[in-house]
């Protein structure tokens, strides 16, 4: 299956890319409500945020450019320190945004 991407593909597009996300954050909201939430289950909560960070960006350290390593490092650092990965996000992104625009 395609979808042409020109006129009304992209918006069609975006719009399935939202349900799916919708249905996926409903779905394990419904699972959830299941659980009883002890201190192991809020400990495995708390973890999973930097488990998807660390999955989102390893692969970047084998396949990517120096932008890329420089970001993970960035983002590897300021989670050691800040212990929160929003501002280690932010870091990571800056990171290589700043050096690709110094590299050229």
């Amino acid at each position: 299956m395609s979808i042409e991407t020109g006129g009304l593909g992209s918006l069609i597009i975006v719009l399935i890319m939202a349900l799916v996300t919708l249905v996926t954050r409903l779905g394990g909201l419904f699972v959830m409500s299941f659980v009883p939430i002890n201190y192991r289950v809020q400990q495995l909560i708390s973890a999973m945020s930097g488990s998807v960070l660390v999955a989102v960006l390893a692969p970047l350290a084998v396949t990517g450019d120096n932008g890329a390593r420089l970001a993970l490092l960035a983002t590897a650092v300021v989670m050691l320190v800040v212990k929160k990965p929003l501002p280690a996000i932010t870091a990571g992104v800056a990171a290589a945004a700043l050096f690709r625009a110094l590299a050229g």
